[in-house]
């Protein structure tokens, strides 16, 4: 069904919104309207929705942009991340506008249906993107939090049980049903995240030597450029990328916009993250990086310091690392009970068909996420798969086309700073299909490659996936 088809009672109440005056009228009618029932979703305020960007956006990935710079070089790798920063921060803006004129959609797939004429084919295509991308990344915790625990172990278990543990904890994480209920989580995540980075930043400067240091591969060179014979697979794509992957995760944003009290304040939450990662992501990357060097590095770099030093670091990272799959798993179970129980009681109040059904939903999610972790040998690719089919929309694509469709016709060339901020929106677009085409390309490329190397592991293994 088309979503001006779903739910009928809300879209005549917003029809012809096309002012923030509107907007905020809508919102306020919605607000009274939740307020008769037991669940109320619009609850959070934008300190509470930060927090939940803070979860999602500082995470473990962070950990990654070392690896990052030592392809591209520390002044690429820096250029780059500020770069990818900026875009992303102009992006959600453009989204937070959207959803703003828009008050009544709920997700992305909403959104997605809209941008598309109300087309059902964009409507289910997003919805398959949507939930897929999410579950991926749902699978990617079960796997780290695997690793973690054996890692800080020393292996003292088969990696499935290690895996089914870290999906059992994400599951009961993931069942309050309103994202405010997440927020006070979402806080500790986020410090205690914080916290493993900048732990990991000092051990890397503090150790004496990287982890693995040998006197013939001497002592950690760093470099300010790429390294000569560096592939364009490598530097052009893989460390580009990594670097972009971590910064698109506008798919969950208006879902978060969707239960704010005040959405018109979401720019004060996506500044402050925004700023937040471009000084947290580009001192990881240019510091560990310099002191670890490109014979020692690893990714997540937490690899490359020594054995003390890395169980210390990466315990910092357990509530992320649980938090984060519980976060993509409750957007997505909201997507499916939402559509399920549209215009139900149950959807609003505390019955235990509702609660059932919820639990229900998000039980699922993750007994497919552990099965996707498990019967996929070449997981990290595959997932750097999904993420280029999927990010140039989520991350680019969707957002111009969100940008042109508030300014259409002669409107987006009402004088040079409109034709200038245009063009900019049609070279988002244009960087996305890149992306969703090279990163597409560098994916299935890696897994040729792992598959030539020998490198592909087997289904349900009890090998230790430690760091």
């Amino acid at each position: 069904m088309k979503y001006d088809e779903e739910r009928p009672q809300e879209n005549e109440s917003v029809k012809g919104v096309d002012s923030f005056s509107e907007s905020s009228e809508v919102i306020g009618a919605q607000i009274a309207q939740e307020s008769k029932h037991s669940i109320q979703y619009r609850t959070c305020s934008w300190q509470k929705t930060a927090a939940l960007l803070f979860s999602e956006y500082i995470c473990l990935a962070i950990l990654s942009f070392p690896w990052s710079f030592s392809i591209l070089g520390i002044v690429p790798g820096i250029l780059v991340t500020l770069g990818v920063a900026g875009t992303a921060l102009y992006t959600s803006l453009n989204l937070w506008k959207y959803c703003l004129a828009h008050p009544e959609v709920r997700d992305i797939v909403d959104i997605g249906q809209r941008l598309f004429g109300g087309s059902q084919l964009a409507y289910n295509v997003t919805s398959l993107f949507f939930l897929l991308n999410n579950t991926f990344i749902q699978a990617l915790h079960v796997l780290v939090g695997a690793k973690l625990l054996n890692t800080l172990s020393n292996s003292a278990a088969c990696t499935i049980v290690f895996a089914v543990v870290s999906a059992c904890i994400c599951f009961f994480i993931s069942l309050p049903r309103t994202l405010s209920q997440l927020s006070g989580m979402a806080v500790f995540a986020a410090v205690t995240m914080g916290i493993a980075v900048l732990l990991a930043i000092i051990f890397a400067g503090i150790q004496e030597h990287p982890f693995g240091y040998t006197a013939e591969l001497g002592d950690p060179n760093a470099t300010l450029f790429p390294i000569k014979g560096t592939t364009f697979v490598q530097a052009g794509m893989s460390a580009f990328l990594n670097i972009t992957y971590t910064f698109v995760g506008q798919a969950t944003i208006p879902s978060f916009i969707a239960e704010m009290k005040q959405p018109k304040d979401f720019w004060k939450a996506v500044w402050a993250v925004t700023i937040a990662e471009m000084i947290v992501f580009t001192l990881c990357g240019a510091l560990v990086y310099d002191w670890v060097g490109n014979q020692y590095i690893t990714s997540p770099v937490v690899g490359s310091l020594t054995d003390t030093y890395k169980k210390v670091a990466f315990s910092f990272a357990i509530p992320t690392i649980y938090f984060l799959g519980a976060l993509y798993s409750s957007v997505s179970a909201r997507f499916i009970f939402f559509r399920v129980f549209r215009n139900s009681e149950h959807r609003h109040s505390n019955t235990l068909i509702g609660w059932a059904s919820w639990v229900g939903i998000v039980a699922v999610s993750w007994i497919i996420a552990f099965l996707i972790a498990e019967v996929i040998p070449f997981f990290s690719d595959m997932l750097s798969l999904m993420c280029s089919l999927f990010d140039g929309w989520f991350g680019f694509i969707f957002w111009a086309m969100a940008y042109l469709t508030l300014h259409p016709g002669a409107k987006k060339w009402d004088g040079p700073l409109k034709t200038f901020e245009t063009l900019v929106n049609y070279a988002l677009i244009v960087l996305g299909v890149y992306i969703i085409g090279a990163g597409t390309y560098t994916s299935v490329q890696s897994i040729i490659d792992s598959y030539h190397a020998s490198l592909v592991g087997s289904v349900f293994t009890c090998v230790s996936n430690a760091v």
